[in-house]
């Protein structure tokens, strides 16, 4: 069974990659051409019938970026279990909140390049 960027949610998945918020933007261009010891970060992945904001297929790990959208109870419900399903995949998530990427881009990225030497 096909996990990885299914058919069906390709054409999302290209929405998503030529439409980046300001956040995703930002972020990716510290993740791009493998800047994290040497790990290879796609963005915009379909993993099962979720798509996450970026990705290191190698070492299962995904990065979620969320905006205030991400606050109200339903969005946090769909959130926890794309996590849970993620999860029992064997895939490793971090979420940052935008305003982390603003104000404390180097913290993010030093926690991203741990948690990729700790996998």
């Amino acid at each position: 069974m096909k996990i990885v960027n299914k058919p069906k949610l390709k054409h999302l998945r290209k929405l998503n990659r030529n439409k980046p918020t300001p956040w995703e933007w930002k972020l990716w261009q510290h993740l791009k051409e493998r800047q994290i010891d040497g790990h290879k970060f796609r963005r915009q992945v379909s993993l099962n019938n979720f798509i996450v904001d970026f990705c290191c297929l190698k070492l299962k790990l995904v990065i979620e970026l969320d905006g205030s959208g991400h606050l109200h109870s339903i969005q946090r419900k769909k959130d926890n279990e794309k996590d849970n399903e993620l999860s029992e995949l064997g895939f490793s998530i971090i979420r940052f909140w935008n305003n982390e990427i603003d104000e404390n881009l180097n913290g993010v990225l030093e926690l991203i390049a741990d948690k990729c030497r700790r996998l």
